[in-house]
């Protein structure tokens, strides 16, 4: 049974206990889900969730940071397709909660209801953490915008009704010449290219614009914007990223400790020994720490912080890797059963790699955090 101690500490509110309490006994009744079609499993998810209420909390007038993480690390350590499902109706609308319009927000009620899916469309074929180097563009013909490039890597990518796109429209150059823009995955133009398989599957797509002509108010903000909104959304995601990391290194610590305990180790159980007990406390410890950064960072932004920029990096970078390490010493506790497939501890080795990658990679948090150290002394 999981660690719910965390849910005392200070950072949260009566609320806040109650949601981890009933999605957790929503979760435990209704996942894991088959994944034997990713596609039709996601859009399953997708109406399960909204059907749930539980999408609700992925974007409306105001984003409860703290709640989205309660959510993804509760839904990941159950089926980490599930966190999947919900992170991108969250992430895939960010910037229209944020920063859309009345005519944009109308998706809200379509996403939180389950009754569409939604992506982000950031990352190309050569700009993924250098999102400056975008170069899929949109020009202005008449009162339209009219977008060409390629997107890759696009979560939902093939399955969702409607994305967010980030392009260049060349006010300046660099970062400051991107715009946000609200594209109907409908609209004639928007192709999906190839579909990506990844080894824990996702639904991934390479997708191509081609004359794909959008109205003057899919903008969404203003025209050069775009780089700041994006940011701006990862701002307030990245904890959440931690949360889901958080949820995959508890099950495995449950799943380890479970373990030791049955598994007798030369005439007695394995978690007799000392060895064992030291590397059940270095995960333990991993976990807490890596609550601490994501819970305080979900905190901070809640009360009302402009910018959580190092609190996020923070939070993303040290709860992804820690969870590496105690997934990967979960794997070692289990020894051949570890590495079998369909083994739990063997799906979770797959599915926390991506999350040290996606919404920026290790590194790109690194360089994030020594900037604002840098710049704070």
């Amino acid at each position: 049974m999981m660690d719910r101690s965390f849910l005392d500490w200070p950072f949260f509110e009566d609320h806040h206990r109650t949601l981890a309490a009933e999605l957790d006994a929503w979760a435990k009744a209704n996942l894991p889900v088959d994944h034997g079609d990713v596609d039709a499993a996601c859009r399953g998810l997708v109406v399960a969730l909204g059907q749930g209420g539980w999408l609700h909390h992925s974007g409306g007038t105001a984003l409860d940071i703290r709640a989205l993480c309660i959510i993804r690390e509760t839904l990941a350590r159950r089926d980490g397709l599930a966190d999947f499902a919900f992170a991108m109706q969250g992430l895939g609308m960010g910037a229209v909660t944020l920063f859309g319009n009345d005519g944009q927000r109308a998706w809200l009620d379509r996403t939180r209801a389950g009754d569409a899916i939604s992506g982000f469309a950031l990352t190309e074929p050569n700009s993924g953490s250098d999102v400056a180097r975008t170069a899929t563009t949109a020009r202005r013909d008449s009162d339209d915008w009219v977008l060409d490039g390629e997107k890759t890597y696009i979560s939902n990518g093939g399955i969702a009704d409607v994305y967010v796109i980030i392009v260049r429209t060349g006010e300046a150059a660099g970062a400051k010449g991107l715009s946000a823009f609200l594209l109907p995955a409908a609209t004639p133009g928007l192709q999906v290219v190839d579909r990506i398989e990844v080894m824990a599957p996702h639904p991934l797509a390479h997708l191509r614009l081609t004359d794909v002509r959008l109205p003057a108010d899919a903008l969404i903000g203003q025209a050069g914007q775009g780089f700041r909104i994006a940011m701006t959304v990862l701002d307030h995601f990245r904890p959440t990223v931690g949360a889901a990391a958080l949820g995959f290194g508890r099950r495995a610590l449950d799943e380890a400790l479970t373990r030791v305990r049955e598994r007798q180790l030369f005439g007695a159980p394995m978690s007799d020994l000392q060895m064992v007990q030291g590397h059940l406390a270095d995960m333990a410890l991993k976990i807490d720490a890596a609550a601490l950064l994501v819970y305080r960072a979900a905190w901070a932004k809640d009360q009302g912080a402009p910018r959580i920029t190092r609190e996020a990096a923070m939070a993303k970078l040290y709860a992804t890797e820690a969870a590496q390490q105690v997934i990967d010493q979960a794997v070692q506790l289990f020894g051949g059963d570890g590495v079998r497939v369909g083994m739990p501890v063997e799906s979770l080795y797959r599915e926390i790699r991506a999350l040290r990658i996606y919404e920026g990679a290790s590194d790109v948090q690194k360089l994030i955090i020594a900037r604002s150290v840098l710049k704070e002394s």
